[in-house]
C-alpha cells in the first residue's frame, strides 16, 4: 500500500490545485484523503489510480 502527498499527485498526471481538489472531493469526483496529522494529507495510490483509469473509460465511452 503506497501514499501519496499533493506533490506525488502531480508525478501521476493530476496537475489540480489543491483548492480544485477539494472541490472535487466535496462534489464527491475525487478520491478523499488520508488523514495523516493535524497539517498532512495522502491518498491511497490505487484509488489514485482508479480515478485516472475511470476518466480513461468515461473518455473512451465519448468516442466510441
Amino acid at each position: 500500500m503506497q501514499l501519496l502527498n499533493y506533490e506525488a499527485l502531480k508525478t501521476k498526471g493530476i496537475g489540480f490545485s489543491r483548492p480544485h481538489i477539494w472541490r472535487l472531493i466535496k462534489a464527491g469526483e475525487f478520491p478523499k484523503p488520508i488523514k495523516l496529522g493535524s497539517s498532512r494529507n495522502a491518498w491511497l495510490e490505487s484509488e489514485i489510480d482508479a480515478y485516472i483509469e475511470q476518466k480513461i473509460a468515461a473518455r473512451d465511452r465519448k468516442v466510441a
